[in-house]
């Protein structure tokens, strides 16, 4: 269960950084929505990752945290704002999803 919740927290720092572009997108009132979509999905990402140290190494799970969060919102900057992909990008992201998996293949 406790992979679970950092399976969510991880989408949960997508959300909150998706929010953040949004935000600087947005003009006026607009952006007041979004800044709080930030707070309230940052408040939950860190709920849930500190819900997975009840029983996950500390290490393991903020870098499996970080690297859900990078490549999420990497792919979500492809594909909503419009950020480039290239070779070398996918690469690194890809180096990044095997060390996720790799720490996940090697933790408890």
């Amino acid at each position: 269960m406790h992979w679970v919740f950092l399976v969510l927290a991880g989408l949960a720092e997508v959300a909150f950084a998706f929010c953040l572009g949004k935000a600087k997108l947005a003009t006026g009132s607009a952006s007041v929505g979004w800044y709080a979509g930030f707070a309230g999905c940052a408040a939950l990402s860190f709920y849930l990752l500190n819900l997975s140290l009840a029983q996950l190494p500390l290490g393991t799970a903020y870098a499996v945290w970080t690297g859900i969060g990078a490549v999420g919102t990497a792919v979500l900057g492809v594909l909503v704002f419009g950020d480039p992909l290239t070779g070398a990008r996918l690469f690194f992201l890809a180096t990044l999803i095997g060390s996720v998996l790799g720490l996940k293949a090697v933790s408890p």
